[in-house]
């Protein structure tokens, strides 16, 4: 659940909320992870080379972010198992008829007495289809990283800015690997809670959480455009942002999601 789902909530997020971009649903709660992995952010214009991966013509940024990002996009997105699409069907029919719809049944019960309790036997039904989920988005994670690796911080703030650029994705004129639209981390957001909250790889989801809080402030200021590399935020500003989310526990993160498109503290860019 990456670049795949965008909208807004205020009196119209309905509407605008169920069009569904690139990915689907996706923390290191540690200060000092963010100094560690942001002391060289990805700025450079040209890709890096990446032992064992082939150079691809034209791309631009890391390589090997470049390469987990359009990984993760062919697992929840482009080329979804059978397995996860079946999954994908039973949530949606649960939540309300589309992936999108998980995210507005959150809103009711996380403004409601009983949360996170009412939330989580709501869930229950649905339980063996989100381990689906959790087992094919964290096994692209695993691929890639190890637990508690610090670049994943590199990688989320390169993919917020809008820093990754790959030509692969030209067929569906997305090329920048970043969200379509701030409001998706919402949904990952509340994909991440549901798995904390029915014991589904819980510890993993707790852990990249506060990722997913980190790159929806990076992307509220960055504002990166989906089809040409975009200029990187000031290396200070990125460090700030990962010092003020990644420590953040599940509950801050839920009174943090209920803010929207941006979040509380800014200043950030009034929507249009």
């Amino acid at each position: 659940m990456t670049e795949t789902m965008t909208g807004t909530m205020t009196g119209t997020m309905t509407e605008r909320a169920h069009r569904i971009s690139r990915r689907g649903a996706l923390g290191l709660a540690a200060t000092a992870l963010a100094g560690t992995a942001l002391g060289g952010l990805w700025t450079a214009p040209a890709a890096a080379a990446a032992p064992g991966l082939p150079p691809v013509p034209g791309m631009q940024g890391d390589r090997y972010l470049n390469e987990f990002w359009y990984q993760f996009d062919e697992a929840v997105g482009y080329r979804p198992s059978p397995e996860l699409l079946e999954a994908n069907g039973q949530i949606s029919a649960h939540v309300g008829g589309n992936l999108f719809a998980i995210l507005e049944r959150w809103l009711e019960h996380v403004r409601a007495p009983g949360y996170p309790h009412t939330f989580a036997r709501f869930l229950a039904p649905v339980r063996d289809p989100l381990r689906v989920v959790s087992r094919t988005e964290l096994g692209v994670f695993d691929a890639f990283f190890r637990r508690h690796d610090p670049r994943l911080v590199s990688a989320f703030a390169a993919f917020a800015q809008g820093l990754l650029f790959d030509p692969r994705r030209a067929n569906v004129e997305l090329e920048v690997h970043t969200m379509d639209g701030v409001v998706a981390y919402h949904v990952w957001h509340v994909y991440a809670r549901s798995m904390m909250l029915l014991g589904i790889d819980g510890g993993r989801w707790r852990e990249i959480d506060p990722l997913i809080g980190f790159g929806w402030a990076v992307q509220s200021v960055a504002l990166p455009q989906l089809r040409t590399v975009n200029p990187p935020l000031p290396e200070g500003q990125v460090r700030d942002l990962a010092r003020e989310w990644l420590p953040r526990t599940p509950q801050r993160l839920d009174a943090a999601f209920q803010s929207f498109p941006y979040p509380w503290s800014g200043p950030f860019p009034v929507e249009s």
